[in-house]
């Protein structure tokens, strides 16, 4: 095309196609919030902003920050002296510890599982209800400025095997990382880790059994290489897909394996028969 003729933009014309551009951005965003109005996706209260909690909702959770060690998050019996529990002290002695040599660094995640996140992990999960992954990802992003992750940390979802792929359509753990990134301001990698092998559901299974049914599940991009890298996922029961995760990535020279999730099942919770289901 002869493009001798055409008289190129002027400074005042860009400015203009951008502020009209900006226009119809706040236009549709005015649109959405009166057409969708924001509210706590717990109590249904009104709020100014989209993807947070009210006071009341907070309230319904029961957070994970003040149970203890400084490596894993678990809790850290009272007679105990000092910032670690047994396991992380003793790594060598407790071979499913889920920090230590070849495992994880650290590992936060943001509160207790119960009946109250439990609704919303699962509307994401089965009910294509992605709206709720911007409020989960403050509980994330709550885990994550406890982790304190090097400024340059790529966050990488823990990944779903392809035939479960194409059951769900979608990986939660990627929609959860992606509404995480653009809080924490981390990009996210959805190909430094792959599910390379199909392996029966865990629910059901034993402590041990979990860790054995993911043994070799998992492998790692070779541009995992001394990055710094934090797993981000839904739920933390035994911790074996975590470990699963962290021992491919460090396989392939990751420089240093954390994690974050939205909730941790203890064992000393009230809520802690309230299971996910399985497809």
């Amino acid at each position: 095309m002869d493009h001798r003729g055409a008289v190129p933009l002027g400074l005042s014309a860009i400015w203009q196609r951008l502020s009209l551009r900006q226009a119809l951005g706040r236009s549709k965003r005015l649109s959405e919030a009166l057409l969708f109005p924001a509210s706590c996706p717990l109590t249904g209260e009104p709020l100014a902003d989209a993807g947070e909690f009210s006071a009341e909702g907070w309230a319904k959770l029961e957070h994970s920050s003040d149970r203890g060690c400084t490596l894993c998050g678990g809790p850290v019996p009272a007679e105990r002296d000092g910032p670690l529990c047994g396991p992380c002290a003793a790594p060598d002695r407790y071979p499913r510890n889920l920090c230590g040599k070849g495992r994880l660094d650290r590992l936060r995640s943001g509160v207790v599982y119960g009946e109250a996140v439990a609704k919303l992990i699962l509307e994401l999960k089965y009910a294509d209800r992605h709206d709720v992954a911007a409020p989960l990802a403050a509980l994330l992003r709550q885990a994550v400025t406890e982790l304190d992750p090097p400024k340059d940390a790529i966050l990488v979802p823990v990944p779903l095997h392809p035939q479960r792929l194409r059951q769900r359509r979608y990986n939660q753990a990627l929609v959860l990382a992606r509404a995480l990134g653009k809080r924490s301001g981390h990009l996210v990698e959805a190909e430094f880790l792959f599910r390379r092998k199909a392996t029966p559901q865990q629910k059901g299974l034993g402590f041990d059994a979990r860790f054995r049914n993911l043994t070799g599940a998992f492998e790692a991009s070779d541009r995992a290489k001394g990055r710094n890298i934090v797993i981000v996922d839904d739920v933390l029961t035994s911790g074996a897909t975590l470990v699963g995760c962290a021992r491919a990535l460090r396989r392939n020279g990751a420089r240093s394996v954390m994690a974050v999730t939205v909730a941790r099942v203890f064992p000393d919770s009230k809520d802690a028969q309230v299971e996910l289901p399985e497809i």
